[in-house]
């Protein structure tokens, strides 16, 4: 349970704030936000309602990297919480 490929994210960057929301699949409205951190990685707390109605929440941290074809890939090392609980990993690749 949780994002799934059809999600897609838009990620925005002030400083070293960096924040998203995204929506898609069976996500019908998820937010990320949290810092950027000097050696580049991505470190969030998010939220997300999915299809079925159950909000779920967890953190993340995303690491930068380049793809083969040389678009960025986010490896995300992800932790949920609550009924659903779990660790995992997963990539989140650069769309244009």
């Amino acid at each position: 349970m949780g994002a799934d490929a059809d999600a897609i994210a838009e990620y925005r960057q002030e400083g070293d704030v960096v924040w998203a929301e995204f929506a898609g699949g069976e996500v019908r409205r998820g937010s990320i936000t949290g810092t950027r951190r000097e050696n580049g990685a991505l470190h969030l707390g998010y939220t997300l309602v999915l299809a079925t109605g159950e909000v779920i929440c967890g953190h993340t941290v995303n690491t930068p990297e380049v793809a083969e074809d040389g678009h960025l890939r986010l490896r995300e090392v992800w932790e949920r919480y609550g009924p659903h609980a779990a660790t995992g990993v997963s990539y989140l690749d650069e769309v244009s």
